[in-house]
């Protein structure tokens, strides 16, 4: 796989050319400016964020954290192909430590979280962490982007290291192969994820 541009987000502002294949004569087939794809994603990202925040903090007035865990498991990937949809973009999250089987990292997003992971030991704050390319890929060209999700104080009620006996029965009974447990506020929970194909 051939990266075409990878820059973390101080940089994301130069276009660049998508050429045809078939050699160095193909005219240009599209002008694609990472900094336009990176913050087209940065909003799906934020209504992402958004709305599940939203649905979490409704679903935590109306029946505490064992029916906001169930809310999670039902609308979570509704709501991330609804926005997705509405962009023309596949939207979701990932985390190197997964709960749902499904946000299990790919083998790119996997070196993605390893990255944010040595970055925040550096120094850089989680909320700063992001990531941006153009890649080859065996059927064209995609932009993928990646942002950090810090773990903050509330998300420790279902992810912490001291979690309440009937929480901890709901996640085991939603999530036997639950992974996403034992995290700290400021530690890196997971990545929200967004590519589009190029043509």
């Amino acid at each position: 796989m051939k990266t075409i541009v990878l820059a973390m987000a101080a940089i994301l502002v130069v276009p660049f050319l998508v050429h045809a294949e078939g050699g160095s004569s193909a005219a240009p087939v599209a002008a694609v400016s990472i900094k336009a794809e990176q913050q087209q994603a940065m909003e799906a990202v934020r209504a992402l964020a958004g709305r599940l925040q939203g649905a979490l903090k409704k679903a935590m007035k109306e029946g505490g954290p064992v029916h906001a865990i169930a809310v999670c498991n039902t609308r979570a990937r509704a709501i991330s192909e609804e926005i997705g949809s509405r962009r023309g973009l596949t939207v979701g999250r990932v985390s190197l430590k997964n709960r749902n089987p499904a946000n299990a990292p790919t083998a790119w997003e996997k070196k993605v979280l390893e990255e944010f992971e040595k970055e925040k030991r550096e120094g850089r704050p989680v909320a700063s962490l992001t990531y941006a390319a153009v890649v080859r890929t065996a059927s064209g060209r995609q932009f993928r982007f990646m942002k950090a999700i810090p773990t903050r104080a509330i998300c420790t009620m279902c992810h912490g290291t001291d979690i309440a006996p009937a929480v901890k029965k709901e996640l085991d009974r939603l999530y036997p192969g639950d992974r996403a447990r034992g995290f700290r506020p400021g530690d890196i929970r997971g990545a929200f994820v967004v590519t589009r194909d190029i043509r």
